[in-house]
């Protein structure tokens, strides 16, 4: 007898909350619809950084990426990693009696030996390969000995180099909606169709693996968490700090363990959310140095009090260091270096969309203070940070900031990280002399 759920946590890359279930009308995705409607919408989640290896280190550690080590990229020619010390969900699982398993994308460790996944069940391919791996596996563990961790790493939407989303077609019932923080024209119009067309392939795998819960009659006893990196791959998004970046969507359905409320939840919650919250479900204690705290009561319609949400950026393909608090109604950003105001994330020489704001987006640089008022201004083009009507909010914000980098000992406040290429150059300098 089984006693404890069975855990199917999916990524998604780049998809933000550019969902049906979020409101956004112009984009197909009846499977994560549907998986909304069964469970648990977290309406205010935020990860804690808009790229994607940060981001999803920390849904696995329950740690902020300068506090876990991934403060870039893992794939060559960045390669960043977690520190020594830092354990992977998949391995406290493994530690506790589950059987563990990835299909397709792992995008948060260098090392196999890491991340605890005992089970590779297909390669990073694209969403209809790894939903038939799921579905293998799940077929084989309808009946399990022992509870299972399946961790499902979808590639899609996520550009394809200089391919763009790719070449699949458009469903005829979408319609292109430009998001307000973007120009309305013809590059924005073509990407934002691609991109749709990207998402509802994404979708389409993530419905196959909730056709074969349900067949295999694993649906109830089986807690499914589904979670975007970050937010949508356009400028003043992904790597930012800015909303369209840091909001994901964020979606749990456990039926056997009262997670099916069919509402959104509006508490602010944060990646760093998601490991602790997976333990309490699993009654296992949070392991030290979590940094998030657990959401099971709200997700059980019970009320918790609100926090702010904390993020940061650090490398893109360069150096870019920022810090950020937001509240319901504000937010503050610092920005450590006078970096491009956006980072181009089109993998193109030529990005075909453009954001609104700045007018000249490739010179313009960050301010080192930006404070914005979210109730007035939802998409954060009016900087506030020397409007003295703003002055002791922004004092306040600094305070909540700077006590938060202190007590996760961020580096930022006394050092600079340095870049893995630097060190392998600068041993290799070592080396010539010895």
């Amino acid at each position: 007898m089984i006693s404890r759920p069975n855990v199917v946590f999916i990524t998604a890359h780049d998809v933000g909350r550019h969902l049906g279930c979020y409101g956004q009308t112009g984009v197909r995705t009846p499977a994560l619809d549907r998986l909304a409607q069964q469970g648990v919408r977290c309406d205010e989640a935020y990860c804690t950084t808009a790229m994607c290896s940060p981001s999803r280190a920390s849904f696995v550690t329950g740690r902020y990426p300068h506090s876990h080590g991934v403060i870039g990229l893992v794939q060559d020619p960045f390669g960043w990693d977690l520190h020594n010390g830092e354990t992977h969900l998949a391995a406290h699982l493994a530690a506790a009696g589950y059987d563990t398993a990835l299909a397709g994308l792992q995008h948060e460790t260098r090392q196999a030996d890491r991340h605890g996944l005992a089970n590779r069940l297909c390669p990073q391919a694209d969403a209809d390969t790894v939903a038939a791996a799921c579905e293998a596996f799940l077929v084989e563990h309808a009946r399990p000995a022992r509870p299972f961790y399946l961790q499902v790493g979808l590639f899609e939407p996520h550009r394809r180099g200089r391919a763009g989303f790719g070449d699949r077609p458009s469903d005829p019932d979408d319609r292109v909606v430009i998001p307000r923080w973007l120009r309305d024209d013809d590059g924005s119009r073509r990407e934002m169709a691609a991109f749709q067309a990207a998402t509802t392939a994404m979708d389409r795998g993530v419905g196959r693996i909730m056709d074969a819960l349900d067949q295999t009659g694993l649906a109830g006893s089986t807690l499914v968490v589904f979670a975007a990196d970050h937010g949508l791959p356009f400028p003043r998004a992904k790597a930012s700090l800015y909303d369209p970046g840091l909001e994901i969507a964020l979606l749990w359905r456990w039926p056997e363990g009262g997670f099916t409320a069919n509402e959104g939840l509006g508490l602010s919650v944060s990646g760093v959310d998601i490991l602790p919250t997976i333990f309490d479900v699993l009654d296992l204690d949070a392991p030290a140095g979590v940094e998030g705290r657990y959401i099971t009561r709200a997700l059980r319609g019970q009320t918790m009090d609100e926090r702010p949400i904390f993020a940061e950026n650090n490398f893109t393909a360069y150096r870019d260091p920022m810090r950020a608090v937001r509240t319901k109604t504000r937010k503050l950003i610092v920005n450590f270096a006078a970096t491009p105001a956006f980072y181009d994330t089109s993998q193109q020489w030529r990005p075909p969309t453009t954001p609104i704001t700045p007018d000249d987006p490739r010179n313009a640089k960050h301010p080192v203070v930006e404070l914005y008022d979210l109730e007035a201004d939802p998409i954060e083009t009016r900087n506030l940070a020397d409007d003295p009507a703003y002055a002791n909010e922004r004092l306040a914000l600094l305070a909540d900031l700077a006590a938060w980098m202190r007590r996760t000992d961020d580096p930022l406040l006394d050092a600079t990280p340095i870049e893995p290429r630097q060190a392998t150059a600068a041993r290799l300098l070592q080396e010539s002399l010895a």
